[in-house]
């Protein structure tokens, strides 16, 4: 596997297409702070980390609409890639739906969402759009 962040967005993906209810992916510090992102932005109930074996899981648990049953996560799309990075600086950060999605960026100060990083006024490199 050539792009852990990539493989992680499309088993959540695959997952909420499905209607699973609980995800299991191999877990990494990068992972693992994209999933508490996720978490504290309301996009999924809760996750667990597993330090069983060598690498470990995270088990995430997705989140629904009771009513009708649509997704918390509509979209999740990769923006930089390792063929292909995609850094801005703070002025240039992207608008995810004009403010109602996020983008998640990895800045010096560690993982952060877009609104917080123009509000800490630092750039970085743009790792994916949530919606």
């Amino acid at each position: 596997m050539t792009d852990p962040i990539s493989d992680y967005l499309t088993r959540i993906r695959n997952a909420v297409h499905a209607k699973h209810k609980i995800v299991e992916i191999p877990a990494s510090n990068v992972k693992k702070e994209i999933t508490r992102i996720l978490q504290e932005k309301g996009y999924i109930v809760s996750y667990k980390f597993d330090d069983q074996g060598v690498q470990g899981t995270i088990k995430i648990a997705l989140k629904y609409d009771p009513r009708s049953k649509q997704p918390a996560i509509r979209h999740i799309q990769r923006a930089s890639r390792p063929g292909l990075r995609r850094y801005s600086g703070f002025d240039n950060l992207p608008r995810v739906l004009n403010g109602m999605g996020i983008a998640i960026i990895s800045t010096s100060q560690g993982l952060i969402t877009d609104k917080e990083a123009r509000i800490r006024r630092i750039g970085g490199e743009v790792l994916c759009y949530v919606y």
